[in-house]
């Protein structure tokens, strides 16, 4: 079936959040509340002014950007344990009684 273009094109216009919008959105929130630590309740997030979340996000992003950098850089440094240092081909030999 062909479509027609629309006659009224007002009736084309934003009936809501695009779903991708949507998903950032609700992740966004999710990620405030689930890593504020208690911090935040999600009505609080979910009405705060768009500069306000976004800032918020942002911040608790670097910060576990860098928590996680420091986690990467002190295991990296860290050596491995190492073990006695024995010859392998020493042998004893047992005594004869």
């Amino acid at each position: 079936m062909e479509r027609r273009p629309s006659i009224f094109p007002l009736l084309s216009g934003f009936f809501g959040l695009s779903e991708l919008y949507r998903v950032q959105l609700f992740t966004q929130i999710h990620e405030i509340i689930f890593h504020g630590n208690g911090g935040y309740t999600w009505n609080e997030v979910y009405n705060m002014p768009i500069w306000l979340r976004k800032f918020t996000f942002q911040k608790l992003n670097e910060y576990f950007e860098k928590q996680n950098s420091a986690v990467e850089k002190s295991t990296k440094s860290t050596s491995k344990v190492k073990g006695p240092d024995i010859d392998p081909t020493y042998k004893t030999k047992a005594s004869k009684i």
